[in-house]
């Protein structure tokens, strides 16, 4: 198989499974197995993107090179954001003060309990992954009826950009922070997981046809 798309087809395995356990680590409410695949997630989706970006036509190439550098740049941030959660914060090297900045507790982040400056960062982190998945669709060519399908989630996901960026600067989660169980954030989360899904499904089957 050639190389290019056997990297693109592990890109897309690595999306696939590890949204599949994001959604079902919300569910049983284990939060550290969570933030292990959110670490793992952005390596797949740049290799998932790289492949796409590959295949795409010279008259698309500058939304093809938006979508690979966004993906880049959604990668940074989340890593950052997750690494930092699973060794200083966890193992509490931190000071009360820091603590305040830095610490969303893998069960606070996904109860929705705190949002603090790394929150913050994780919405932008997605946010521009949902820029990404945009342009990487305004990118493709559609050849059959599932590449139109992976095309349409990848551009309706777009959509995400704007409540990821802008609802923090409204200070809406502040105010949402002091109330609720948390089971409304969870589900928010798992809705995403499945409409996620079907876009790594898709592209694996995309780079599996041996069309491109």
């Amino acid at each position: 198989m050639e190389l290019n798309k056997m990297i693109s087809k592990v890109g897309s395995a690595i999306v696939i499974v590890t949204v599949f356990l994001f959604a079902f680590f919300l569910i049983i409410d284990f939060s550290m197995g969570g933030y292990f695949v959110c670490l793992i997630l952005p390596v797949g989706f740049i290799m998932m993107t790289a492949g796409l970006h590959n295949e795409c036509e010279d008259d698309r190439k500058v939304a093809a090179n938006i979508g690979l550098i966004l993906a880049a740049v959604y990668g940074t941030f989340i890593m950052l954001v997750y690494f930092s959660q699973l060794t200083t914060v966890n193992n509490e090297q931190l000071n009360e003060q820091a603590a305040k900045l830095l610490e969303f507790e893998a069960a606070k982040l996904l109860e929705f309990d705190k949002y603090g400056l790394i929150f913050n960062y994780d919405l932008l982190g997605y946010g521009v992954m949902a820029l990404s998945t945009f342009f990487t669709g305004l990118s493709m060519k559609p050849k059959d009826k599932m590449d139109k399908w992976l095309r349409a989630l990848l551009m309706i996901h777009g959509v995400f950009y704007l409540s990821c960026t802008f609802m923090p600067i409204t200070g809406v989660f502040v105010n949402m922070s002091s109330g609720g169980n948390g089971i409304g954030g969870r589900l928010a989360l798992v809705v995403w997981c499945v409409y996620f899904m079907p876009i790594g499904i898709l592209s694996f089957l995309h780079f599996h046809s041996g069309k491109r």
